[in-house]
C-alpha cells in the first residue's frame, strides 16, 4: 500500500495539470495557434533555469555518473536502432517512417519525466543527477533525430548545422552553466538563486499545462496502425527491454527511477515540430504525441508501481 500511495502521488499531479492544460483550450481560454509560441518561451526561459538549479543545487560526486551516461546512450541507440528496422520493414509511407522511429525512441523526459521524477523520490530528493542526463540525453535524441527525418525526406544533413544546434540547445547550456558553477564553487547572489529556484519550480508545470492544451485527437482513426505501434513500442517494449537489462547491470534507486522516466515517458512534443519542419508526416507525429501521452500516466504508474514493490527504487 505505501508503493501504491507514492506512485499515485508521483503520477496524478502530472495527470491533473495535464487534464487542466486540456480544459483551458476547451474553454476557450488558450488557443491552440498560442500554444506553440508559450511553449518558445517555456522551452528557452524556464527550462533551461530549471535545468541550471536542480545541477548548481545537487552534490557534485552524486550528480555525475559515467556508468549511467554510457549505458543511457547505449541504450538509446539500441531502441533506435529496433525502432528503425521496424519502421523499414512495416512502415510503408517514406514520409512517415522517420516519424515512427521518432515516436518510439524519442522521450518526454525533461517535460513529463523530471516531474515524475521528483515526485517518486519525494521532496528535498537530490535529483541532481537526473537533471545532468538531461544534458546527456537531449544532444543524443536531436542528433537521431535530425539524422532519421533528413533520411526520409531524401536531404542531406548538415553536420555543422547539427553540431550548432546541439551547442545552442537552452537545456544543454543550462545543464552546462550549473556544471561549471558547481565544479568551480560559484555561488550566486540570494535574490538570483531565489529568482532561479522559483522560474525552475515553476517550468515543469508549465510545461505540462501547455502538453495538455496541446491535446487534439482527430487523426485517431486515420492513424490508427502507426498509433497502436509506437503507444505499445515507446511505453511498454522499450521500458520492459532497457529496464531489464539495467536491473541486470545493477542499476537501483535514483539511477533506475531516472532510467524509468527516459525510456518510459511518452513521445517528446519536440517530435512533432522537428517533423513538421522536415518534411515528416506532421500529423502522425502530432497524434503520437497525443496518444502516448494520453497512455503515459497508467503505465508510467503501472512500471513505477511494479519496481517500488520490489524495492528496485
Amino acid at each position: 500500500m505505501n508503493s501504491l500511495w507514492i506512485c499515485l502521488n508521483a503520477i496524478l499531479p502530472i495527470s491533473i495539470i495535464v487534464a487542466a492544460g486540456y480544459a483551458a483550450k476547451r474553454a476557450g481560454m488558450i488557443r491552440e495557434t498560442e500554444v506553440s509560441r508559450m511553449n518558445a518561451v517555456a522551452f528557452k526561459a524556464f527550462m533551461p533555469v530549471m535545468c541550471f538549479y536542480n545541477v548548481y543545487t545537487s552534490d557534485l560526486s552524486s550528480a555525475v555518473r559515467p556508468q549511467l551516461m554510457v549505458f543511457t546512450v547505449c541504450a538509446i541507440l539500441a531502441v533506435f536502432g529496433l525502432s528503425l528496422a521496424y519502421a523499414a520493414r512495416f512502415v510503408d509511407a517514406r514520409e512517415r517512417r522517420g516519424v515512427v522511429v521518432q515516436g518510439i525512441y524519442r522521450s518526454n523526459f525533461l517535460i513529463l519525466g523530471l516531474p515524475f521524477v521528483g515526485g517518486l523520490v519525494g521532496e528535498g530528493g537530490d535529483i541532481g543527477v537526473t537533471a545532468m542526463m538531461g544534458a546527456i540525453v537531449a544532444p543524443t535524441f536531436n542528433v537521431l533525430a535530425v539524422i532519421t527525418l533528413e533520411s526520409y525526406n531524401g536531404k542531406k544533413a548538415s553536420v555543422r548545422k547539427l553540431l550548432l544546434d546541439i551547442l545552442k540547445n537552452p537545456l544543454i547550456i543550462g545543464s552546462v552553466l550549473g556544471l561549471l558553477c558547481l565544479v568551480f564553487d560559484v555561488k550566486l547572489p540570494a535574490p538570483l538563486e531565489t529568482a532561479a529556484r522559483d522560474m525552475g519550480r515553476a517550468a515543469s508545470p508549465l510545461m505540462l499545462f501547455l502538453l495538455g492544451a496541446f491535446f487534439r485527437f482527430s487523426g485517431a482513426r486515420e492513424h490508427a496502425k502507426e498509433l497502436a505501434a509506437v503507444c505499445l513500442g515507446r511505453l511498454v517494449l522499450a521500458p520492459a527491454l532497457v529496464l531489464s537489462v539495467a536491473v541486470a547491470c545493477g542499476f537501483r534507486g535514483i539511477e533506475l527511477v531516472t532510467l524509468l522516466a527516459i525510456f518510459a515517458s511518452s513521445t517528446a512534443v519536440a517530435s512533432f515540430t522537428m517533423a513538421e519542419q522536415m518534411g515528416g508526416d506532421a500529423a502522425l507525429a502530432g497524434d503520437i504525441v497525443v496518444m502516448t501521452s494520453a497512455f503515459a500516466s497508467l503505465t508510467l504508474f503501472c512500471w513505477s508501481f511494479l519496481f517500488k514493490s520490489l524495492n528496485l527504487c
